[in-house]
């Protein structure tokens, strides 16, 4: 297998998957199957690049078969590529580079993966016609002010959530809507059987608001409790308990029945990543995408931060070109509103992480990032939190890059199971819905074993296929659907968080 993996043919770097010795060779193999290599001139950590050959100072370093960033300095075959050689560029966009968006047939997709009878799991169906795959009772804080009593309320009683809402009140208009849309959105989800809104009485997302909006989406069952009006928050902990373990015990009447996975909305997100993220991990997401989509379900691709320099690849894979024009418009939105505060999302991205893992520039962590979203065409952008509908294939959520904040406005759209891939590892969970973790990085598997799910290594070092970690990744899907618990739930870990648009008035 070599030392060093080329992903194009295209691509002037190759990637270590072993550090390599000055002096060493670096093998791999091409994608047409025949075999390369390069002796190495320095030491090349691992999973970082290595110049296949000589790159001259102003021309661009390619990898994954794009354009990465572009070599500020000449580059010998055999060097380092990295932050001290290579910088990102804006070339990309807007050149002919980017290409013109066109439509994408699903149907080699489709082909691809519709191999097999269909697949079901066990799920709860919800009065509003969706399936869950948890029956939570959830305790909705609508403000900051609310949220320690309901973390004494779910606390009390078994089978409750909650989490703390750092958002509900001193908010300008459009930042309090965001809140009460993703609120919503999160008592809406087919995980949650029923709810007790717990509001103070005088914040902005005052507790009728909120319930309307819930009403909106879905008819579950729904009770209110405010602070304010029974005395206190000890009073309010007592009466909010009473309310908690009726809503858990008729919950627990619920019963699980067979559902088919078309019905299954999955997100994905990445978060803690080094190129083994882009090498391995995303792309095995990717293929569970694809075949998700073959089976009539929807996949979610998310991040908007992680779509930079990456962008004008997913444009042209949108059915539409409205659905085109949406991804670049998102993407430009983004950027812009980052520039009020006189920031700029290619100076801190990568993070100083990505960039000890081996990722140089803002598009190389990108066109890893969207390799989640496998090769099927996409066919619409949501805004954040913005409700999800099931058989629609792969779609894009308009997210911060914030992992918590990404998976809360997945989740409040109505994803039941988020697929959290990761190269240095990260615990991160949700109140609503599962997180299943997988990492490509072997250490990281290891280091990290009590937050990992599933070790996705293999994809890059063997001895499996690609298709037979796929199957194996879907089953263990399956039996989460089933009510397996991941690593984030068996530890308690539900980090859920709201954006926030605008500072506090």
């Amino acid at each position: 297998m070599g030392n060093a993996v080329v992903i194009d043919e295209k691509d002037n770097v190759a990637i270590a998957i072993v550090p390599i010795g000055a002096r060493e060779q670096a093998l791999y193999t091409l994608p047409d199957g025949s075999q390369g290599s390069v002796d190495a001139v320095e030491d090349i950590p691992l999973f970082h690049k290595i110049a296949r050959v000589d790159i001259a100072r102003g021309e661009r370093v390619i990898k994954y078969g794009e354009y990465i960033g572009v070599a500020t300095e000449d580059i010998a075959a055999g060097s380092h590529v990295h932050v001290h050689n290579c910088a990102s560029t804006d070339a990309l966009k807007g050149t002919a580079d980017a290409g013109e968006p066109v439509a994408c047939a699903p149907t080699a997709v489709a082909e691809a993966h519709a191999d097999g009878p269909g697949r079901t799991f066990m799920g709860y169906r919800r009065s509003d016609g969706r399936v869950g795959i948890r029956n939570h009772v959830l305790i909705l804080p609508t403000s900051i002010c609310a949220s320690d009593t309901t973390e004494r309320i779910a606390r009390a009683v078994e089978g409750c959530v909650t989490f703390h809402n750092q958002n509900g009140c001193s908010q300008v208009d459009i930042d309090q809507q965001v809140t009460i849309d993703t609120l919503a959105g999160l008592a809406a989800n087919p995980n949650v059987h029923s709810v007790l809104a717990v509001s103070l009485g005088c914040e902005g997302c005052q507790n009728d608001l909120v319930v309307d909006a819930i009403r909106q989406r879905t008819d579950k069952p729904v009770r209110t409790l405010i602070i304010q009006q029974v005395g206190g928050s000890i009073r309010a902990v007592e009466e909010g308990t009473r309310i908690a373990r009726e809503l858990a015990c008729v919950a627990a009447r619920e019963r699980r029945v067979a559902c088919p996975v078309s019905e299954l909305i999955l997100g994905t997100n990445c978060g803690g990543s080094d190129t083994s993220s882009g090498l391995g991990a995303n792309p095995l997401i990717g293929e569970v995408s694809d075949w998700l989509v073959a089976q009539g379900g929807t996949s979610v691709l998310c991040e908007t931060p992680e779509l930079f320099g990456g962008e004008h690849i997913l444009a042209r894979r949108a059915k539409t070109s409205e659905v085109a024009e949406r991804i670049l418009g998102i993407v430009a939105d983004y950027e812009k509103y980052v520039q009020l505060f006189g920031a700029e999302m290619r100076e801190g991205n990568p993070s100083p992480g990505n960039m000890a893992g081996g990722l140089t520039t803002l598009e190389e962590k990108s066109l890893g990032c969207i390799h989640k979203g496998g090769h099927a065409p996409i066919s619409a952008v949501y805004p954040y939190a913005a409700q999800l509908a099931a058989g629609e294939g792969l779609v894009v959520m308009d997210t911060p890059g914030n992992d918590p904040s990404s998976v809360g406005g997945i989740v409040a759209g109505g994803c039941q199971l988020v697929v959290f891939s990761t190269g240095l590892g990260t615990p991160t969970g949700n109140a609503i819905a599962p997180v299943l973790r997988l990492t490509a990085n072997r250490r990281t598997a290891q280091t990290m074993a009590d937050n990992t799910d599933f070790d996705a290594s293999a994809s890059i070092y063997g001895p499996e296929t690609m298709r037979e970690l796929r199957d194996a990744l879907i089953d263990q899907i399956i039996d989460v659907c089933n009510g397996t618990p991941t690593c984030a739930e068996a530890l308690g870990y539900t980090e859920t968080a709201l954006p926030h648009i605008c500072n506090y008035m």
